[in-house]
């Protein structure tokens, strides 16, 4: 049974509808050759249960398991890791270029702490920068269990990119895994060899329900999208304000604080000193009771709320969005 190199999909050349699909034989399927060669994607609709046989098979093994998370999309929890995923981790943070280079890198490892994980080795990369790879590859030899080393992650954390960017740089081998901007790019595991001692294997980004990048065009989604250090842009609210960002979102903010959004600089937000001028989907009240929390909105980015306040969201019905503890730190 042979699988698709770029995304993992079992090959089949009976059903163009489906995932895998080949059509003049070789080892890339056609959904892969096209996001490569002429930036098309197709969706495949897929859920976190999909993938629950895949992270059984590896929680009974020893081996050892490089957990790739963004900085800039950190996800609410890691319950379903920790679920079936008993093997020691190596902690891997990417986009580190994303977040304001004034941020120390130990406040962030710092943080991770909330997820109570069993990190036994981290690492902070950035495969833009080409930041850290040296350091990465060395732990991952230092703390494999055996040649077999599984790479673990949510949607669009950058594993695809962080196993190609090692391909070229530590490996003789030519192969490469396709990466896109979209959801479910990697669809089954993928077996990736550096060297007699050492396979990669690539697993199926994990899925957060709500993401916003589900229900926007491709436009959008380059808009949304940072590809270097955020620029912050802070608001004094002093008086019921409204802030709009882009075609996206609204937040009506009622009560005195600061507001600071860390998104991608492509976007356009404007300020009302009226009530909202547009809806979106649903408006959600918000009371936030300490000082210093972030506002996650899954797929876009956050906005830190310095002071404790009350604000209505208004954002598309199936977006998610949740409150933590500041991950910038104290002003």
């Amino acid at each position: 049974m042979m699988k698709c190199k770029g995304c993992g999909a079992i090959l089949q050349q009976e059903n163009p509808n489906k995932e895998g699909y080949i059509r003049n034989g070789g080892d890339l399927c056609e959904r892969c050759f096209r996001i490569r060669h002429y930036n098309e994607y197709k969706q495949v609709v897929k859920t976190n249960k999909d993938f629950i046989p895949i992270l059984e098979n590896i929680g009974k093994t020893k081996d050892l398991v490089i957990l790739v998370l963004d900085l800039f999309a950190l996800p609410q929890d890691l319950d379903l890791l920790k679920k079936y995923l008993h093997n020691s981790i190596l902690l891997v943070l990417t986009k580190r270029d994303l977040l304001p280079r004034s941020l120390y890198n130990q406040y962030l490892f710092q943080y991770m702490k909330k997820y109570h994980l069993k990190i036994i080795d981290q690492v902070m990369i950035s495969s833009v920068k080409n930041m850290n790879f040296d350091e990465l590859f060395t732990k991952i030899k230092k703390n494999q269990k055996s040649k077999n080393v599984y790479v673990v992650g949510y949607t669009n954390a950058g594993k695809s990119t962080m196993i190609n960017h090692l391909l070229r740089h530590y490996s003789d081998s030519k192969e490469e895994i396709t990466t896109s901007m979209l959801t479910s790019t990697t669809l089954n595991t993928i077996e990736v060899p550096f060297s007699d001692d050492l396979i990669l294997l690539d697993t199926p980004g994990l899925l957060e329900e709500g993401n916003l990048l589900d229900y926007v065009d491709g436009s959008m989604i380059k808009k949304i999208t940072p590809r270097k250090e955020i620029k912050p842009v802070t608001y004094q609210i002093k008086t019921t304000q409204t802030i709009q960002v882009d075609e996206l979102l609204s937040l009506e903010v009622l009560s005195p604080t600061n507001l600071t959004f860390y998104l991608s600089n492509q976007l356009i937000l404007k300020r009302f000193f009226t009530s909202p001028v547009k809806t979106f989907g649903t408006k959600h009240k918000i009371e936030i009771s300490s000082p210093n929390t972030d506002l996650v909105i899954l797929g876009l980015g956050f906005i830190r709320v310095l002071k404790p306040c009350v604000m209505y969201l208004d954002l598309p019905s199936q977006v998610h969005f949740y409150l933590r503890p500041s991950l910038i730190g104290k002003p």
